[in-house]
């Protein structure tokens, strides 16, 4: 609660705030126990001060309780504190955030009385909040996160999982038990009032929600995604001049709501008064439409187009190519995808590109600045470095589920290298797919062996199970030295089971119901709910195509519910089927089982391997998987 509440009275006069709330209130009957606001300082019946908000720490409490006489402050620690520096910033009229601290450059606020700060943060939560109107969630229609969830006692990955992701590195300690003030539901009143609610469980951005005085009682409990425009911080009623009003069912559990809430909302924890500031910033796109940039030819995966931005949704792009007359030879990936770069960007490498049937720009386009586009690490070529010819393993971009033995069939400039899978590899190369050096999606010889993969051999090959050692030897080849290949592992927080919405890579312009199956290091298994195993894929921790459970409600994509194990969806059956077979060609090949590969000499070289596990969740920077000794 903030001091701006006023106290628990049948007087129902209009509050001296209602100007500045975004709708009329309407009168209510004298009868329900209101907590409204009328811009005074929040006092008990008998005269008493009522609630304070510490300076320095921001806790909430009674203010008699507080130190010193004037009150600002929780305890002699705080008093001290904020003397000793009188530049760190001071924390006013709001309870503990769910967030980090102040830091030290927080400027001090100005000593203006404390109505016309709420005022003024009204004002400006008002204007937010008209801004995220614009943007209208969409439900999927016949299928429920929460019912979901709930229904199976699923877990889903945090929303810190994902950088990429709006608040995925601003998210702060939002958990259970953070307080926030939402419409009340269970009410019949003619207007829209509100009531102050607890988090019970999260799930991405989705929060499972209970009010408050319900204790145990879960009947009404309702899923609402935290980032949506009905859900506001503990405070936000009094300065916007909404009414609190306690759910119908439980009106009669107390008579004096007023110290009801005083007792449980002292020292809890809400949502930071700018979190629909950072939920709007978060979800501004660089990208604009008739933008122009090279982007993968999904038809030659060996070359690159260029095309045209036709549209930005939750930052993923509709990529059109700048040849189709009637804009349906489209593709879509995010706005941090490797395979869309700046224009000029394949000639400066050395990388295929078709060129354009236009001579110019068309009227209105223009080519997207370099600046917006994810950068690579650099790496230093000048010394050992990838050669044409080596032998590595790589995930097969036309077929993820897939980790094959692969060959290095072109060295570009910048790190940049053209990967074959062996035995399926088109006469002309026009299947070669780009990948970095840094790239989480090539790996040394031996990797899947030792993270107990099934690697899939070469179409044809004959001589099974499957040896590395033979197999260079046959082919007068040598394996890519491990210590060219990216070895970290970020804290990334997966663990097998959680739930998460997922592109379908085969189809990037679904957004699919996933889970992580396993955790090989950085490499996740990413299973789509309600279809068969064979349809997996292998997708990197940090993958810009992989969301928080809520990502489609909040940005306005649709989301694909999980398929029926007794149909196929009929948009994507073709893709699917293309997909299958594709993986067929491989399945005359036995499973692979744990290689036995001895301490021999590949090329000159030795190589032994860590032991590895299946399903390991190794979220810090650890040894790699693989070490070549001296």
């Amino acid at each position: 609660m903030f001091d701006g509440y006023d106290s628990c009275s049948e007087d129902t006069s209009s509050s001296s705030s209602s100007d500045e709330s975004e709708e009329e209130v309407a009168p209510l009957p004298s009868s329900l126990p209101i907590i409204k606001n009328n811009g005074q300082v929040y006092t008990y019946p008998d005269g008493k001060s009522g609630m304070a908000t510490c300076e320095m720490c921001g806790m909430v409490g009674v203010r008699d309780a507080f130190y010193s006489k004037t009150k600002r402050f929780c305890s002699v620690s705080c008093s001290r504190s904020y003397s000793s520096n009188s530049k760190k910033a001071s924390i006013l009229a709001r309870l503990q955030v769910a967030g980090k601290p102040p830091t030290k450059k927080a400027k001090v606020l100005q000593k203006q009385p404390l109505v016309a700060k709420l005022a003024a943060y009204a004002q400006y939560q008002a204007t937010l909040q008209n801004q995220a109107k614009t943007k209208a969630a969409v439900p999927v229609e016949g299928f429920s996160w929460g019912n979901y969830i709930n229904s199976n006692s699923f877990t889903a990955a945090p929303v810190t999982c994902f950088k990429h992701a709006p608040m995925g590195t601003c998210w702060g300690d939002i958990a259970e038990g953070v307080r926030v003030e939402v419409p009340n539901t269970d009410c019949s009143l003619p207007t829209k009032v509100f009531w102050i609610a607890g988090i019970v469980k999260l799930a991405g951005y989705n929060a499972l929600l209970r009010y408050e005085g319900f204790e145990n009682d879960s009947s009404l409990d309702f899923w609402c995604n935290v980032c949506g425009s009905d859900i506001h911080p503990v405070g936000w009623c009094a300065t916007s001049g909404k009414p609190l009003v306690p759910p119908r069912t439980i009106q009669h559990k107390y008579t004096n709501w007023k110290a009801f809430l005083v007792k449980r909302l002292t020292g809890a924890k809400t949502l930071p008064p700018d979190f629909s500031q950072k939920v709007s910033e978060s979800m501004q796109y660089p990208f604009k439409t008739s933008m122009r940039v090279e982007v993968v030819d999904k038809t030659h995966l060996c070359r690159t187009r260029v095309a045209v931005v036709e549209s930005v949704i939750g930052g993923r792009l509709r990529l059109v190519y700048e040849e189709s007359e009637d804009k349906t030879d489209d593709f879509w990936c995010h706005m941090y995808s490797p395979l869309i770069h700046h224009i000029g960007w394949s000639r400066s490498i050395g990388h295929r590109f078709k060129r354009s049937d236009i001579t110019k720009k068309q009227d209105g386009h223009f080519d997207a600045p370099s600046h917006l586009f994810m950068k690579v690490k650099e790496v230093d070529a000048a010394g050992e470095w990838f050669k044409e010819g080596m032998k590595l393993e790589a995930i097969d971009p036309l077929n993820l589920s897939a980790i094959c033995v692969a060959t290095i069939r072109k060295v570009l400039a910048d790190g940049y290298l053209m990967i074959g899978i062996d035995g399926s590899e088109a006469a002309d190369g026009s299947d070669w797919f780009c990948y970095h050096a840094t790239s989480p999606s090539i790996f040394p010889v031996g990797f899947c062996e030792i993270n107990m993969i099934e690697l899939t051999p070469p179409r044809g090959y004959a001589k099974l199970p499957f040896k590395w050692f033979d197999y260079l030897r046959e082919t007068d080849s040598i394996a890519a030295p491990v210590k060219l290949f990216n070895k970290e592992v970020p804290n990334h927080g997966f663990h097998v089971g959680m739930k998460l919405e997922a592109v379908d890579l085969m189809e990037p312009r679904l957004v699919c119901v996933a889970t992580v199956t396993r955790i090989i290091h950085r490499l996740l298994r990413i299973h789509f709910d309600g279809w068969e195993d064979e349809y997996d894929q292998w997708v990197d921790c940090e993958s810009p195509d992989l969301y928080p459970v809520g990502w489609c409600q909040l940005t306005g994509y649709q989301l694909q519910p999980p398929a029926p194990q007794s149909s196929r969806d009929s948009q994507s059956s073709s893709s699917k089927q293309k997909k299958k077979a594709k993986s067929q060609q491989y399945k005359g090949h036995k499973k692979m089982t744990s290689l036995q590969l001895k301490e021999e000499l590949l090329d000159g070289e030795e190589y032994s391997f860590l032991q590895g596990a299946s399903d390991q969740e190794s979220n810090g920077s650890a040894s790699y998987y693989i070490k070549q000794e001296p």
